[in-house]
């Protein structure tokens, strides 16, 4: 069985040769990976938003397939469609870019709501509907979107129901100055840097056993009741008006169990939850009216209520040791937890 940790180092190894400073996003990446998840994008341009989709498809071995969108793009061009050959007078199915490994929406809010919701099946049961058939898309699937903040023209904003369907929500910032003077050096050096320059490092089959053993990482009740107290604490919320939903408390448990396995652990700790609530709940949070005109955000919220949810015990280190102690009496006693090697 394929080691989480190892691949998760190996990826970020390879991509380190053209990235710089990136390490969150190929770390949330590779969890969204492991956990059936999609990545949204979020950056000004010129940050390597699809550049780092590119890499991370080529580092992976996985088949890549990039949707410029556009206000004119229809859903047949994203899912693809029948075309009628004049000489043999029959149809054939022409699919579209969605039917690879790594699918980038390039500038998914310049697509229009119907284009947008052609991916809402595709991300959410793995299949496309064309014309009625039902076609199963390839695995591991995964959907990186990108979009600007700071160019609304021209622009449809998602609904909640399609953030609701990516797992992470990242911020790509601009480099700071030691690492964009590293960024110039390197490409000084080598100026062809870049996707074509990544080796594939890692066969899409280890990525399929990755994920069945980040499946096994034991959870603790206590964490799943951390979990449970902070969904609650966001539907309860005076500046939130609709909090998260059992889908978001769904994701966050994958995802933390994911997070765990990378970083060489067969159990979930309050850490892991911590690390991912954010880029897991902000995008899925509906601002109430009065937190929007006091300019109160949706990470603000959060930050507000990982203050007050207490994680489990009142001594962490002794609260981690509880739940390696209980994973271990876990395992001893029915078996079901593998040990990473």
């Amino acid at each position: 069985m394929t080691d989480p940790a190892t691949l998760y180092d190996t990826l970020r190894e390879e991509m380190q040769t053209v990235l710089i400073g990136n390490d969150p996003i190929i770390e949330k990446f590779t969890v969204a990976l492991l956990s059936e998840g999609h990545v949204l994008l979020e950056g000004v341009p010129g940050v390597a938003k699809t550049t780092m989709a590119n890499l991370f498809a080529r580092a992976s071995g996985l088949e890549y397939g990039r949707i410029q969108m556009t206000p004119d793009v229809l859903p047949a061009d994203v899912t693809g469609t029948h075309i009628y050959h004049e000489q043999s007078g029959e149809f054939s199915l022409q699919r579209g870019p969605v039917f690879k490994n790594v699918v980038v929406a390039d500038e998914i809010n310049r697509a229009t709501p119907k284009t947008q919701s052609a991916l809402l099946e595709a991300m959410q049961e793995r299949t496309v509907t064309i014309e009625g058939e039902t076609l199963s898309l390839p695995e591991p699937f995964i959907v990186l979107a990108t979009q600007n903040p700071i160019e609304m023209e021209g622009t449809f904003e998602l609904p909640e129901a399609q953030r609701d369907r990516f797992l992470f929500k990242l911020t790509v910032d601009l480099p700071d100055r030691a690492e964009e003077s590293q960024l110039l050096d390197r490409f000084n050096t080598t100026p062809d840097l870049g996707p074509g320059t990544i080796r594939q490092v890692v066969e899409p089959t280890e990525i399929i056993e990755a994920r069945e053993t980040a499946a096994n990482v034991h959870v603790d009740d206590r964490v799943k009741d951390y979990i449970l107290d902070i969904v609650a604490a966001t539907r309860d919320h005076d500046d939130i008006a609709h909090g998260t939903s059992p889908r978001a408390s769904l994701a966050l448990l994958d995802a933390t169990k994911a997070r765990a396995a990378i970083h060489g652990r067969d159990y979930v700790i309050p850490d892991d939850v911590k690390a991912l609530v954010r880029p897991t709940f902000a995008h899925r949070l509906v601002m109430s009216t009065e937190a929007e005109l006091g300019g109160v955000t949706a990470a603000e919220a959060l930050d507000e209520i990982m203050t007050t949810v207490q994680p489990p015990g009142s001594d962490p280190e002794a609260e981690q040791e509880g739940v390696v102690s209980n994973a271990a009496s876990d395992t001893a006693s029915d078996g079901v937890r593998r040990k990473f090697r």
